[in-house]
């Protein structure tokens, strides 16, 4: 039986097994079995020399953002008039066959913008070679859901196929710490009550991922499938952006009848073609990416207050490290942070330290000999 085979009769029994407390249990080990053979199923063993175009992207600028969706929904026209990039429009499907790169600068930011090729149902088992599309939108920092006025019935399949390739939309990272031994069995502790899974349910499901002695603190009030999630340690948490396009083509009750099937998620009506809201657009980016400013300042001088650098919230000293040098992560002694982030003024912090908005910084590196 072929893993694709095995996926169907999990799901089958899935679907047909009546959730209670006493089947708990057994849904579980069903669901861990499940998302073992899909993550399989996306990275094959000895799979890296597989034929055919390649979607990696290098990252550049203060954030990477992606537009996904279904072919001929207006993404390349979007991209071209938000950004400096030439993405081929055409009024038929899949004119893009390869993750165009776009660079916007909007509010002293950098925002680099990614047309992907139009994904359909089933990509992300690989029809239209959609997973690997999908598998190149894993590391953005924000999901742009692009979907035509006429079709927001997309937006759920969207979801679906992104779910299948490991990325959670709009989810944080649930607080789960998992920590192996040797011997001993495991040891389970949480630090609030659990409503939707027992003990049972998670040895079941770490059984099923050969974790049999092992401290688990769990300080979330997590299901099965969160805690399947953080034993993989495969998935991106990435918000959402919904972008409804063709406004221009709608009447008022169509336009209504999609901002009800959206709901409450972050959205904008645009209109590429007519060049309607796009300067919402951009602010709703920038706005839901959550940047924020920080302030530099070198040892034994003042803080640059004309130039900050824009970075991402929860950015982490490391991760402006990153930005600054490739080598100052390497040479890192200290850092010291005045602002709402700091204990108190100038105080002394390490790599993992999280800043806030309005933050000045000092990195203290190593001299070079």
């Amino acid at each position: 039986m072929g893993v694709q085979e095995e996926i169907k009769k999990l799901e089958d029994e899935l679907l047909h097994t009546q959730y209670n407390k006493a089947t708990q249990k057994h849904i579980g080990r069903l669901k861990a079995k499940l998302a073992k053979l899909r993550d399989e199923q996306q990275n094959p063993k000895g799979s890296g020399g597989a034929s055919g175009p390649s979607y990696a992207v290098r990252k550049t600028g203060d954030a990477t953002v992606a537009f996904v969706g279904f072919p001929s929904v207006g993404k390349s026209t979007l991209l071209n008039k938000i950004t400096n990039a030439n993405s081929e429009v055409g009024a038929y499907a899949f004119t893009t066959l390869t993750i165009i790169p776009g660079l916007m600068e909007h509010k002293g930011a950098k925002i680099q913008v990614l047309d992907a090729p139009g994904i359909i149902s089933g990509a992300s088992f690989g029809r239209g070679r959609g997973s690997e599309v999908l598998a190149a939108v894993r590391n953005v920092d924000l999901v742009m859901l692009v979907v035509d006025v006429f079709s927001p019935e997309h937006i759920p399949i969207l979801e679906k196929e992104l779910s299948n390739v490991g990325i959670r939309l709009d989810q944080e990272k649930p607080d789960v710490k998992i920590e192996k031994h040797d011997r001993g069995g495991l040891s389970i502790n949480t630090t609030v009550p659990l409503t939707k899974i027992d003990d049972e349910t998670i040895a079941a499901i770490l059984g099923e991922h050969r974790i049999h002695n092992a401290g688990v603190l769990i300080r979330d009030d997590i299901d099965a499938d969160q805690l399947i999630d953080v034993v993989l340690d495969s998935r991106s948490y990435i918000p959402t952006l919904v972008i409804v396009n063709k406004i221009d083509l709608a009447d008022e009750p169509n336009l209504k009848k999609t901002e009800v099937a959206i709901g409450n998620r972050p959205h904008v009506f645009v209109s590429g073609h007519k060049e309607i809201n796009l300067e919402e657009l951009k602010d709703k980016i920038f706005e839901t990416l959550g940047f924020i400013k920080l302030y530099l300042k070198p040892q034994g001088k003042k803080a640059d207050v004309e130039e900050p650098l824009i970075i991402l919230k929860n950015s982490t000293v490391e991760d402006v490290c990153n930005r600054l040098h490739r080598d100052f992560v390497k040479n890192f002694r200290y850092a010291l942070v005045w602002g709402n982030s700091a204990k108190h003024p100038g105080q002394r912090v390490g790599l993992d330290h999280v800043l806030k908005d309005e933050d000045i910084l000092t990195i203290v590196v190593k001299r070079s000999l």
